[in-house]
């Protein structure tokens, strides 16, 4: 005979959760694809976040490196924070190359070969705070390349065949702390570079052929208020035209450069081309008023020489009052012995 089997008896649903659980198929969000949502990855590449051809981390890195890209990629977004491009084969930079990217706050574009950057290449990168451009084949910089970087912080051109610095190609960046042109071609710095970097600390010089000489006096200056590491001053050298001496940068006391001619400063400058129009207009007024009194003067002497040469006729005492025997004496072509004549 079978025991019988006892089940224990199943606990009564509360009142309050059966409501739920009716109203839980209902649900326009389902928790199954709220968590499949949630677990899906973000910044993989292909994303609308992350470049294709890149791979991006969290964060906002993007690194594109050593993939010979020959352009700038494709579908930089406002989440990337740093871009790796660093040997590719980019040999140009466009107006508007980095478009999309407005929140990038380090780019780095080493070893790509460059040789120009447009001088719209950086529009819109006002939160970039590093840009390398190093180890690249750049010889000249337009003016206003580096305008719209007024965040930049740490700016790299180390490497590359720069002869020639203006200031209007960096021009004011305040916030600029660290400067490499190290290994170039540079023999001097433009008056007034410098001056525009008022938060400059570092600086690095060495690997460039600077000339012993005046125009070095701006550059040397600033090394007197912001002395170098031993390291850089010591590699940081000058070399005396037609001499093979060689010379360290910070061993020129100002009074070395008492022969320099001053540079004029920009009040001066300012004054100059404020009285140089005023002068020009002046001078030309005044030349003609002098060429028309001259030609005045001119004028009148001669009405005065020739109504001195004009001849003067006295009147004849002797005149017949007849008309028909009288002989005008305006009339020239009667000589006087005839006129005598005519009256006997």
């Amino acid at each position: 005979m079978r025991s019988p089997s006892w089940s224990r008896p199943r606990p009564p649903t509360p009142p309050l959760l059966l409501p739920l659980l009716l109203l839980l198929p209902l649900s326009p969000w389902p928790v199954w694809a709220q968590v499949s949502a949630t677990a899906s990855p973000s910044g993989s590449p292909g994303s609308r976040d992350c470049p294709e051809v890149c791979t991006c981390e969290p964060g906002g890195l993007a690194t594109c490196s050593a993939l010979a890209l020959p352009a700038v990629p494709a579908g930089l977004s406002l989440r990337l924070r740093e871009l790796l491009l660093d040997h590719n084969h980019l040999r140009a930079l466009p107006p508007g190359a980095f478009a999309g990217a407005g929140a990038l706050q380090r780019l780095d574009l080493r070893e790509n070969g460059l040789h120009s950057v447009h001088v719209r290449a950086f529009w819109g990168l006002g939160a970039l705070q590093l840009l390398d451009l190093s180890a690249n084949q750049l010889e000249a910089l337009a003016p206003g390349t580096f305008a719209p970087l007024r965040a930049l912080r740490t700016l790299s051109l180390a490497g590359n065949r720069l002869a020639r610095l203006e200031p209007a190609a960096l021009g004011a960046l305040p916030l600029l702390r660290s400067l490499s042109l190290q290994d170039n071609a540079l023999a001097a710095l433009a008056p007034g570079l410098l001056a525009r970097l008022p938060a400059l600390d570092a600086l690095h010089l060495h690997g460039n052929p600077w000339a012993c000489g005046c125009a070095l006096r701006p550059l040397c200056t600033w090394l007197r208020r912001h002395p170098l590491p031993t390291s850089e001053a010591e590699a940081a050298l000058c070399v005396w035209p037609g001499r093979l001496t060689l010379s360290p940068l910070t061993a020129f006391p100002d009074a070395a450069f008492r022969h320099c001619a001053q540079p004029l400063a920009l009040r001066d400058l300012a004054v100059i081309y404020a009285l140089g129009p005023a002068s020009f207009l002046v001078s030309v007024a005044a030349c003609l008023a002098l060429g028309s009194v001259l030609t005045a003067s001119a004028r009148a002497r001669r009405r005065r020489a020739a109504a001195l040469r004009r001849p003067r006729r006295p009147p004849d005492p002797d005149s017949d009052p007849d008309p028909h025997c009288s002989v005008s004496p305006a009339d020239p072509g009667i000589p006087a012995a005839a006129a005598a004549a005519a009256r006997a």
